[in-house]
């Protein structure tokens, strides 16, 4: 399908475009009234990623609402650990959780490669997005980096060290190994479908990339990363590492076509550790948005300033918070486009 706005794909690409693209990490959410209303007419969070109907509206309401140039399919990095038999339960307030985890070899036996079938919710959902949107804008698919998946399969919820996780690297690396590989398999299958679905661009996210010192991010995580990107030819891959600051330069080699930066990447020395021929991602920071609409646009003409108008696709350094007002996220957005077509 033809594409009527491809400026995120060509931004992706290298290529030159008519203004800088701009979307929002978790777009789809909270912040959108939308979204909400859809949301209490289910059972949560899991019943409404494992719809593919509802899933599919949630995707398209960022098109239309905030006028983003690119829908990402609303589902959740958690949904590997749980196509591998690993499942998860989304508690209010609280986040993820895991009721078992994996700590042994035989809980790693137990463990199957995600498939299409496992995940077919997903790619059901793609397909129907695509049909929807006919080609408004293209379509973002993504997973979550092994790195950041294994730390919820070890830990079963989140944490602010991950102590569990790290300590397996230096107890147990040969088992971390053998962990990260079968979520790397079934990531690259997921991801595959995704993009034989309709995806038209994929990103992969490290949320938990900063708490590895750089030796260890790159055998542990930037490897497997890697392996994902190499094997993804179709479409264009975006690699967003959050905090893995010392890792610049090594993630600027990965098979990529785009990388993100959080909001404490400084984007001179950013693009000079990534080198010239990628194109970065980013990277206001998002507490921005909680001010006044004239200080946003003050702040999102700096940074585009900064990033320069090629090679640059306009983000935010991390995910829009819940209570932020949409009316303050669609200002950044419409800045972006005003203030880069000038």
């Amino acid at each position: 399908m033809e594409l009527k706005n491809d400026l995120l794909l060509r931004a992706a690409r290298g290529e030159k475009t008519e203004r800088t693209p701009v979307w929002v990490m978790r777009q789809a959410g909270r912040i959108l009234k939308e979204y909400r209303e859809v949301r209490s007419k289910l059972s949560g969070f899991i019943e409404l990623v494992q719809t593919p109907e509802r899933a599919a509206e949630v995707t398209i309401q960022p098109v239309d609402i905030l006028g983003v140039d690119a829908a990402i399919i609303f589902s959740d990095i958690l949904v590997i650990p749980e196509a591998m038999g690993l499942p998860y339960i989304m508690e209010e307030g609280n986040g993820p959780f895991f009721p078992n985890t994996i700590k042994t070899d035989a809980d790693l036996d137990k463990l199957r490669i995600a498939d299409e079938d496992s995940l077919g919710y997903v790619l059901e959902a793609i397909k129907l997005t695509v049909r929807e949107l006919d080609g408004r804008v293209p379509l973002i698919g993504f997973a979550g980096a092994p790195w950041t998946i294994f730390c919820y399969m070890v830990e079963g919820r989140g944490s602010k060290t991950f102590s569990e996780a790290r300590k397996i690297l230096y107890d147990n690396p040969g088992f971390a190994h053998k962990l990260m590989d079968k979520i790397t398999e079934s990531t690259i299958r997921y991801l595959k479908n995704q993009v034989a679905a309709g995806a038209n661009i994929v990103q992969i996210f490290d949320s938990w990339a900063g708490i590895l010192p750089s030796e260890q991010y790159n055998n542990f995580a930037l490897k497997y990363i890697s392996k994902i990107a190499d094997s993804i030819s179709e479409v264009p891959v975006i690699v967003f590492a959050k905090g893995a600051y010392g890792s610049r330069r090594s993630i600027g080699r990965v098979n990529c076509d785009v990388v993100g930066l959080d909001w404490n990447m400084e984007i001179t020395e950013s693009r000079t550790l990534i080198g010239a021929e990628k194109t970065l991602q980013g990277n206001l920071d998002p507490a921005a948005l909680y001010a006044g609409f004239d200080t946003i646009k003050a702040e999102t003409r700096k940074m585009i300033d900064q990033f320069g108008k090629s090679k640059h696709i306009a983000n935010l350094g991390h995910g829009v918070y819940p209570d932020m007002n949409a009316d303050k996220v669609k200002c950044f957005i419409d800045e972006v486009k005003e203030y880069s077509g000038k």
